[in-house]
Order: C-alpha cells, then structure tokens, then sequence
C-alpha cells in the first residue's frame, strides 16, 4: 500500500529504472514497496503499513468473473500483413490481406483471427517500434498465390481474381 501513489511512484520509485516487461516491473516493486511502507507519512502521523489492516478490512470482494483486461480492435488487413499494436507491427497469415481481422493484445499475447478463426499469435513484445514477423507469414507472402503471377502481378482480370481469391 502506497499512500497517493501515482505521483509518489513517479517521484520516488520510477526515476532511474529500467523496465523489461510487466513483470520485471512487480518485482522491482515488491522489493521497494517494504521500504516506501515503513516512512512515517506527516499527513496522517502513521506508517502505511500500520494502516493496511483497516484498508484491508474495508475492502469489498474481488467479482466472481474477472475483468477483461486485454485491448482489442478490428482492422481491415493491409496489403503489407502487419497489425500495428502499442507501437509494434506484427505480422499476420497474408492470405486474409483486405479481410477484417479481430486483433487482441493481452499482457502475454497478441492473437489476431479472421472471421472467428486465428490467423496469428505473437508473444507480446513490450519495446516500441519493433517488427515482430511469424517466418511462416513471411514465406507465404513470398510465395505466388492462385491470384499471382511471377511477382505478384495479376494475371486474370479483376473479377476473375475476385472470384477465385474469395475477396
């Protein structure tokens, strides 16, 4: 328990720090919280930590579902398979390019699914304008398609191409 954390946690914990991922975030914080906890707050005349009983005790239970706590979107696939999430690009399968696609970032995962069915799946990356690429996703886009020729030019008309790509 920090006592107006937000701006204590700014002044007092995050200068100086380096953060890797929400988790090496918790544990440089469970080691500093017994520290912050045992100052005598002028404000109150008390320690934090002397208090956290009644805090506690006043405390209503947590919901019996848990909250989502993921961000989701829905984009349409552009022509270079990537999903911006949070700063990053992620690649996704090329074959649904100009298709909606569900995107879903967690603090673990980010899942993209078209049409209900998952089209990729990367580890969360928690740097910033990084390019996270699925080797599989990369060699498809390289591959020609039915709708392709050599060099990813069209060769049918474009309701031909429509036709037989689905799109």
């Amino acid at each position: 328990m920090v006592e107006r954390a937000n701006g204590y946690l700014q002044t007092s914990f995050m200068p100086g720090r380096e953060f890797t991922s929400p988790a090496d975030f918790n544990t440089q914080l469970d080691g500093w919280l017994p520290h912050a906890n045992e100052r005598l707050l002028r404000r109150t005349g008390a320690r934090p930590v002397d208090r956290l009983p009644a805090d506690r005790a006043a405390m209503t239970g947590l919901p019996p579902v848990p909250p989502r706590v993921e961000w989701t979107d829905r984009v349409r696939l552009s022509r270079d398979y990537y999903v911006r999430v949070a700063g990053n690009d992620y690649s996704v399968d090329p074959t649904v390019i100009g298709r909606f696609v569900d995107v879903r970032c967690g603090l673990t995962l980010v899942t993209v699914a078209c049409a209900g069915v998952p089209v990729a799946a990367h580890a969360r990356c928690w740097d910033q304008r990084q390019t996270i690429s699925d080797p599989a996703h990369v060699a498809t886009a390289h591959t020609p398609g039915p709708c392709t020729g050599p060099g990813g030019r069209q060769d049918r008309p474009r309701s031909v191409n429509r036709s037989v790509c689905g799109r």
